[in-house]
């Protein structure tokens, strides 16, 4: 048999579970960082990937049609 703690209020767990849960949920919970400014990288990358496709097929329709 193993030795099962009691809990931190001091119930006895059987089965060792909800210590065992406890302990995993402390350890993963992510850790809050403040807000910081939203990056604008990859809205500027595609606006800029627009313009360009524009760009690119009105010198394709002007070469062709003219």
């Amino acid at each position: 048999m193993a030795h099962n703690p009691q809990g931190p209020e001091g119930n006895y767990d059987p089965s060792g579970s909800t210590q065992m849960f406890r302990a995993f949920v402390d350890e993963g919970a992510p850790q809050r960082r403040p807000q910081a400014a939203p990056q604008s990288g990859p809205r500027v990358s595609l606006i800029a990937g627009v313009i360009a496709a524009v760009v690119i097929v009105a010198a394709v329709a002007w070469l062709a049609l003219g």
